[in-house]
């Protein structure tokens, strides 16, 4: 059965790639973009590629976007995956760089939320709000410690709907990437270097070495949106859902470890 599916931060990475393939599967799809050259982009590439889908303008930090894309569209799933990265580490890292993340990671995906549940409550219908949080929701990863604590409020969030919306037949999930090849990773590395100064900064310059490793074997995004479309589409999904099943696994055990490290 056809469903009307509304994904944020569909300009790229997992949100566009879900965006095209919900659309390849008959599903109404609303793909947004924060700024108009975005949607642009979508338009001529899903024109390109013979998909059908509607493409809007969405900046989930702007008030007037949200209320104007609450009126506009009743859905049945909304997959909220709009997100930045700002790293750095969080000794020093500018508040307004972490505001910036939170407004955008935390506050606006909230809002958006809130006004579907609202709508999905008023028209008596069930819905689904699936979350693209990260694995750095599930433990904190050095030199992104900020971005980890967006998605870790991500997640103590998401978890608060699913039981207090349990009543109303609206169902909460949270979709958790390790590393995968997007570009988001490498632009939150980058970010770093827009303020930090190894003249100025007491953090060693020599701290950021493994950074390029990390990101040198990232995975096909592919996969991760295949899950986040299964999730939305799958009326009895687990809540969470890391992937792959070796990050997964690698965070069961570092969560484990944390009840006994030292501080």
């Amino acid at each position: 059965m056809s469903k009307t599916i509304l994904i944020t931060g569909a300009a790229s990475g997992f949100g566009k790639i879900a965006a095209f393939d919900l659309a390849k599967k008959g599903h109404k799809v609303i793909a947004t973009a924060q700024v108009y050259p975005q949607m642009s982009d979508l338009i001529r590439e899903a024109g390109e590629q013979g998909i059908e889908l509607t493409v809007d303008k969405l900046d989930v930090t702007n008030s007037q976007d949200i209320n104007y894309i609450l009126k506009k569209y009743d859905i049945d799933i909304l997959i909220s995956n709009a997100g930045i990265m700002e790293g750095g580490p969080i000794a020093e890292q500018p508040l307004e760089l972490i505001r910036s993340m939170f407004d955008v990671n935390v506050f606006g995906g909230l809002q958006l939320a809130q006004g579907f549940v609202k709508k999905f409550i008023e028209q008596k219908k069930p819905g689904k709000v699936v979350f693209t949080t990260s694995m750095g929701g599930l433990w904190t990863v050095p030199y992104v410690a900020a971005y980890c604590a967006s998605k870790h409020a991500m997640e103590a969030i998401a978890e608060g709907l699913k039981t207090e919306l349990a009543p109303f037949n609206i169902k909460i999930a949270t979709c958790n990437p390790g590393v995968f090849g997007t570009g988001f990773n490498d632009r939150g590395v980058d970010s770093i270097f827009r303020w930090y100064d190894p003249e100025v900064n007491f953090t060693p310059e020599s701290a950021f070495d493994g950074a390029a490793d990390s990101l040198a074997h990232q995975l096909d995004p592919q996969s991760m949106a295949e899950v986040i479309v299964n999730v939305a589409l799958d009326d009895n999904s687990n809540f969470r859902n890391v992937h792959p099943k070796e990050t997964e696994d690698f965070v069961k055990q570092l969560q484990a470890e944390a009840w006994t490290a030292k501080s």
